[in-house]
């Protein structure tokens, strides 16, 4: 239909509508006057006024006991097609309790498999509120992101998934963070990885979920060769990928409750050749902060660039101050520090004074699930609190990544360290054994008794997972 016939139709509705109603306005006035006549010449006028009078009761009192009524009935049980529910509606809409669930299976790659396993899903309830999908050649691997009634235990998820068709599949608990889409998570990855150097192992991390990452530096610290030769494009064995590190050495990275799908694969080979093309990257962020004798220090972040300089703090510390640090000897600083520097390890703060001059590094380590953090302060430089603010710093920026602990490992006879991880008042946990001292801390305290607390951010970060 073209816009002019629409609207030379819509006219002649209009002109119809309107004739209709000065009909029935006309018709209204003259059964009113009749019934005026009626009852104003008509011998029963009175007696027709109360007639008129009950039958309007009469037909209000009927149509309020059919409203209610109809109020009260039950729905109609049509087993045909409903309109579709708003938008979040589901088991929480209704009043019931439920749990975000991740999980995996592997159905046949035919017609109507996935189709069986979604129809299975919703007789219990269950909400799918995302799909991803990677072919395999004996099949496809179906991820999901579930809305489940609490009620609903893990082991009947499972069966119920198997009774439907599903194969080797994997189920673990979801959070909030899992409601992304997998473009925009990917893309949230991809400006960490450009923005931080450091940030490419914990993007894998939260990209793969529960997984183990080791970057074997090319040497070790004696000289001998550690890393493997990997292809250019990297290496799939169902478990376990690895890569070449843009920094020197290899990336593996193990999973082995779940085996690794192609598509996980590339997505993982972006993210490393992203950070390989941009080359090391350090955030600029500088903090200025003032001491109590009135001393201005910069607290910043570190990298391989600052090698030189703290090659030349290891030089004026004393020897107890480095066998503090290194429970031990140090045989051969530059070693030590070229891996503490490097970003594929963790993280590094640098204080400099109001010259320059490096006087203490603060290092957080990235020790497989777990994370360390280690302090080295100048002598001349100690006992004026930098120690206690770069462990602060430290410890907040492990719980930004989502770190549950970090731990320090130092002598018992280190007294500065065990005040500054008491000063963090934070819960602890105190391990000693021959000497050496480990102390545990735990960034987000007891689950029952988590208090907000003001942190201060070091750099510039984009947030986690």
């Amino acid at each position: 239909m073209t816009e002019a016939t629409s609207a030379t139709s819509s006219r002649r509705h209009h002109w119809r509508r309107e004739l209709v109603e000065l009909a029935a306005l006309f018709t209204a006035v003259a059964v009113a006057d009749a019934v005026a006549n009626t009852v104003a010449h008509g011998p029963s006028g009175p007696g027709l006024l109360c007639a008129f009078a009950v039958a309007l009761l009469a037909t209000t009192g009927f149509h309020v006991w059919w409203s209610r009524r109809h109020d009260h009935a039950p729905p109609p049980t049509d087993t045909g097609a409903t309109a579709p529910s708003p938008a979040g509606a589901g088991p929480r809409a209704a009043g019931r309790e439920t749990t975000l669930w991740r999980m995996r299976t592997t159905v046949r790659d035919e017609p109507g498999s996935l189709a069986a396993l979604c129809t299975a899903l919703a007789a219990r309830q269950v909400d799918i509120l995302s799909l991803q999908t990677h072919p395999l050649s004996d099949g496809t691997v179906d991820e999901f992101l579930l809305r489940a009634p609490a009620p609903l235990t893990p082991a009947e998820l499972t069966r119920t998934v198997s009774d439907a068709g599903g194969a080797h599949s994997w189920l673990e608990r979801a959070d909030a963070h899992d409601l992304v889409d997998a473009p925009t998570r990917m893309l949230g990855l991809a400006t960490r990885t450009a923005l931080d150097s450091a940030e490419l192992p914990l993007s894998l991390r939260q990209l793969l979920g529960r997984c183990t990452i080791h970057s074997v530096p090319a040497r070790s610290l004696t000289g001998q060769p550690l890393a493997e030769q990997v292809p250019a494009e990297g290496v799939l064995e169902d478990h376990v990928m690895k890569f070449r590190d843009p920094w020197g050495g290899s990336l593996t990275i193990e999973r082995p409750q779940l085996p690794f799908t192609p598509t996980e694969f590339a997505r993982v080979r972006a993210l490393v050749e992203l950070d390989a093309r941009l080359g090391q990257r350090v955030p600029p962020r500088r903090d200025v902060l003032t001491l109590p004798e009135g001393n201005e220090i910069t607290v910043r972040r570190a990298g391989p660039a600052d090698l030189a300089a703290a090659r030349e703090m290891h030089d004026r510390c004393s020897t107890r101050t480095l066998a503090l640090r290194y429970h031990g000897p140090v045989g051969d600083a530059d070693r030590y520090l070229a891996h503490l520097l490097s970003p594929r390890f963790g993280r590094t703060l640098a204080v400099e004074t109001a010259s320059g001059r490096l006087v203490a590094l603060g290092h957080l380590l990235w020790d497989g699930d777990e994370t360390e953090v280690a302090l080295l302060v100048e002598d001349a430089w100690q006992q004026r609190g930098i120690g206690a603010e770069l462990l602060r710093r430290l410890v907040t920026m492990a719980a930004e990544t989502g770190c549950d602990s970090v731990y320090a490992i130092t002598q018992a006879s280190n007294t500065g360290m065990v005040a500054a991880m008491r000063g963090l008042g934070l819960p602890l946990d105190y391990q000693i054994e021959e000497g050496t001292l480990v102390i545990t801390a735990r960034p987000t305290g007891p689950p029952d008794r988590r208090e907000p607390r003001e942190t201060v951010h070091i750099q510039d970060a984009t947030g986690r997972r």
